[in-house]
């Protein structure tokens, strides 16, 4: 977690623009310099990155390709994205660097406050460093376009709105970064960013009523009409906040979304081998284009982001993996499998509603206590699932707090998968 530093703030104390001499050449040179000079980046963790790969896309690979008899064609259009993935995992590793240097250049910094009182906790760490994996992730998804769709493809329309609102989320959360907007307005910002989806969304406005309760309903589907945007844009908003507030540690925002992307994956690939609904194996594989690039270019940057983190990814990452995923859960048409996923995040937000609502006192950062004569971190009475699992478990590092709250992660997902195969049949 970062304390952060503005480049707004910088200006500030500067004093009046008029009242500064327009900066030279040589001077902004030798700022830049400066600002290089500081740049502690160490070299990418490819072997958390490479066992991440491993544990998550060899079981999507073996079910697309040897267990489930999938169409020639879908087939070949997984192969094209997924190459297309890998070399947007590459380009970011590339690029991570170079932004990060721009951005230290700019005031975009921050200090590890779970590191205050060590050397590391001194770093410079540059931030809002999501905004590369947004933008790469943008432009391998239109670029796929070329390969799938036609130019009358009924899922085109909706293809580009979401990436639209994928986009417009980008932006919105940069704009976060840098201008540190208060949390009344964070809300607002998904909602305005699901708008394209919002508008372009053609599919259907109905719901299948669980079969226990059919009898009380009196009908098998209902239809909700308007009311079923308006769930759309409850879970958008939900999904990038709840992502934005379970946080604090070097290597959780991404580490929990790359968990859920591989879930979905999974998911989705499982829906198309087992259902003979044309319509429904459309949507997944729709799905899979959007969350095949996303959970790529997301372990490029867990990559940097592992601890002990040398770039912070910022509210920008935090509400485009949000968007990202409501976005596939959505157009793919699992929203409630979507939901369980994300039970970390729901717990983590009910034990967080006192707080966030300010019915208890509230500080900037919800973080735990640290030792720097130990290194350990220890949980104080905040209501979230970062200090409630130090309470449990008792104090630890942030390394091993952060692979515990993986792990519960990982084990939220597996759970999910459980109970939909235990009540499928019965509840729908």
């Amino acid at each position: 977690m970062d304390a952060r530093r503005r480049p707004a703030a910088t200006a500030a104390a500067a004093g009046p623009a008029d009242a500064q001499p327009r900066a030279r050449p040589a001077a902004a040179a030798a700022a830049a310099e400066a600002a290089d000079a500081e740049l502690v980046l160490r070299a990418p963790n490819l072997r958390v990155v490479a066992a991440a790969m491993l544990a998550f896309l060899a079981p999507f690979s073996y079910l697309a390709f040897v267990h489930y008899p999938l169409d020639a064609a879908l087939r070949r259009s997984i192969l094209i994205c997924g190459a297309m993935s890998l070399g947007g995992f590459v380009v970011v590793l590339r690029l991570v660097p170079v932004a990060a240097r721009y951005l230290l250049r700019r005031g975009m910094w921050g200090k590890d406050i779970n590191k205050r009182g060590l050397p590391m906790g001194e770093i410079r760490v540059p931030e809002a460093l999501g905004i590369v994996v947004g933008i790469v992730y943008l432009v391998i998804a239109i670029l796929f376009q070329h390969f799938n769709f036609t130019a009358d493809s009924m899922w085109l329309v909706e293809y580009n709105a979401a990436l639209a609102s994928v986009c417009f989320m980008v932006l919105l959360g940069f704009i976060d970064d840098v201008l540190d907007v208060p949390w009344r307005v964070k809300l607002l910002l998904p909602t305005i960013a699901a708008l394209p989806l919002l508008m372009a969304y053609a599919g259907g406005t109905s719901i299948s009523i669980p079969k226990p309760l059919t009898s009380y309903v009196g009908v098998a589907v209902l239809e909700l009409g308007s009311l079923y945007k308006l769930f759309m844009l409850l879970l958008a908003v939900f999904c990038t906040n709840s992502i934005n507030i379970h946080a604090g540690l070097n290597g959780l925002e991404v580490g929990q979304t790359v968990i859920i992307s591989a879930a979905v994956l999974i998911h989705n690939v499982m829906r198309i081998g087992s259902s003979t609904d044309i319509e429904a194996q459309q949507a997944h594989a729709f799905s899979i284009y959007l969350v095949l690039p996303f959970l790529t270019t997301s372990l490029a940057l867990l990559a940097f982001n592992w601890y002990p983190s040398s770039v912070f990814v910022g509210d920008t990452y935090t509400y485009f993996a949000g968007m990202a995923l409501a976005v596939v859960g959505i157009l793919g048409h699992f929203s409630e499998t979507l939901l369980l996923f994300f039970l970390p995040e729901v717990l983590n937000f009910l034990c967080s509603v006192p707080q966030l609502f300010k019915f208890v006192p509230c500080p900037r950062h919800r973080l735990p206590r640290f030792d720097p004569h130990t290194g350990l971190l220890t949980g104080t009475k905040d209501g979230n699932l970062v200090n409630i699992f130090l309470r449990i478990f008792g104090r630890c590092t942030e390394r091993t707090l952060c692979i515990r709250l993986l792990i519960f992660q990982a084990l939220s997902c597996l759970f999910c998968f459980w109970l939909r195969y235990m009540i499928t049949g019965w509840y729908k």
